[in-house]
């Protein structure tokens, strides 16, 4: 529909002209890559996300991934994990994980405390979908709280959110992938 409208008023005597149309072009692209970037929401800055849970940034360690860890991670995903070395933070008995993983087309970041092998807290940092932002909200979050590694899965059943089942399938491969690492960083 709004293709047919551009198409419309691209062939409209206001902008028939090379210059009316290269000018018009320029605004349409204009507003549709702002919608795309006003689409990211905040929820949580990184760095704030770690002091709340330790007091103060703790020093960044990184996991370097062997082979076999990748072929975990990617059974856990279900795709291929790109990275070679994974960033997390630790202290009081807790490791922090700071995992991106997509909705539908879009990275959610999202961060992942463990606990004694259990998911602590679990908390979108930055929802970039258009769809299915209720994965943010604590009502959604906190049944991942206790949840422990069953194999490849989460041990529990978390409740789908209507029309946010991407972003919901999303939340549980990540809480499995930190669990995973966190038990590989604890060996």
């Amino acid at each position: 529909m709004i293709m047919g409208i551009i198409t419309s008023l691209l062939f409209k005597n206001s902008v028939r002209s090379f210059f009316g149309r290269a000018v018009f072009s320029f605004l349409v692209l204009g507003c549709f890559s702002m919608t795309a970037e006003a689409a990211a929401k905040v929820y949580e800055k990184p760095s704030s996300f770690m002091k709340r849970q330790f007091g103060a940034v703790p020093k960044t360690q990184v996991l370097v991934l062997s082979k076999e860890q990748h072929k975990q991670l990617k059974s856990i995903l279900k795709h291929r994990f790109k990275e070679k070395q994974v960033r997390y933070w630790k202290g009081a008995g807790k490791t922090a994980w700071i995992l991106n993983e997509t909705g539908k087309s879009e990275f959610i970041t999202t961060g992942v405390v463990v606990k004694g092998g259990k998911i602590h807290e679990i908390k979108v940092l930055v929802y970039r979908e258009s769809h299915g932002w209720e994965v943010s909200k604590s009502f959604f979050t906190q049944q991942f709280k206790g949840a422990q590694l069953d194999g490849r899965k989460l041990d529990r059943r978390i409740d789908g959110i209507v029309g946010a089942t991407l972003s919901v399938n999303a939340m549980k491969k990540v809480g499995a992938a930190a669990l995973y690492l966190s038990s590989q960083v604890e060996k």
